[in-house]
């Protein structure tokens, strides 16, 4: 069966694909990876582009005839995205609600995060990568950085005005911080057929991990220069337990977040979470 199958250059997503990429696994699939940003695929996941793709948790909110797969979430454990300052204006959250900030995407999960910490804010949407660039370069006040930028910014330059991950973790009595997951189209796929890719995937990810400097080496071509500690720190953070398989408590995390965001009214009606 021919598959598209979407997912983003980043290191722990690489990682979590190694398997799959490089023909460890066999099966029924034949599979075409797609490579494109995160609020890319998020945005071509509204129009059912694709079978199987990571979106942000965020997005989910948006999309309809789809399926969350058990495996491959990106949940943090008392971390998650940054917002960044100059160095010589740190900003308190007060001040934050007044400020211009860079974001990697509208429907990224960072963006709920931040909306939920501090209510409205004028945005200003860049790509992910450019944002401390943004920062640095006096165009916005902050910056909210994803990925590995989330430890990997230039702490000479810039202060953590507020992490989202112990934010959420203390609001929430300690649940996961939902980031990235990946859905399949029921428009496209059976329930049977999504079944049988989500158990291969969740193959995929145990392989990297027992085969974790391979793994590494395959994701560095995706860690934009990153050196491999620095790799290997991200992916471990953020391929973990939960990621082999949400159960309960990821999808508690889910439905805490979007509860948040209705209570907010930064989604309108309920989410039905439905995981394969």
């Amino acid at each position: 069966m021919d598959i598209t199958l979407g997912h983003t250059p980043d290191a722990d997503d690489a990682f979590m694909f190694y398997a799959l990429a490089s023909g460890k696994l066999t099966s029924i699939f034949l599979i075409k990876h797609v490579i494109q940003d995160i609020e890319t695929l998020n945005l071509r996941a509204l129009n059912h582009e694709l079978d199987v793709t990571a979106v942000s948790a965020h997005a989910y909110a948006h999309l309809k005839d789809y399926v969350i797969l058990k495996s491959g979430g990106s949940f943090g454990l008392n971390y998650g995205p940054i917002v960044i300052t100059r160095k010589e204006n740190i900003m308190s959250l007060a001040q934050l609600q007044n400020a211009t900030i860079a974001i990697p995407g509208k429907l990224t999960s960072a963006n709920l995060l931040l909306k939920l910490a501090i209510g409205k804010f004028k945005e200003k949407v860049v790509p992910f990568e450019t944002v401390p660039d943004a920062v640095a370069g006096g165009n916005v006040d902050a910056g909210l950085v994803i990925h590995e930028a989330q430890i990997a910014y230039d702490k000479t330059k810039f202060a953590s005005a507020l992490d989202l991950g112990h934010w959420w973790s203390k609001n929430t009595s300690n649940l996961p911080v939902p980031l990235g997951i990946n859905v399949a189209s029921t428009r496209t796929m059976s329930i049977a057929q999504i079944k049988e890719f989500s158990n291969l995937f969740t193959k995929s990810i145990k392989y990297g991990l027992d085969n974790i400097d391979a793994a590494l080496d395959y994701a560095m071509q995706f860690g934009r220069g990153q050196p491999k500690e620095t790799i290997r720190k991200f992916v471990k953070m953020y391929v973990n337990n939960l990621t082999l398989d949400m159960g309960q408590e990821g999808k508690k995390a889910l439905e805490k977040m979007f509860e948040m965001a209705q209570e907010r009214k930064i989604v309108e009606s309920d989410i039905q979470i439905e995981v394969v």
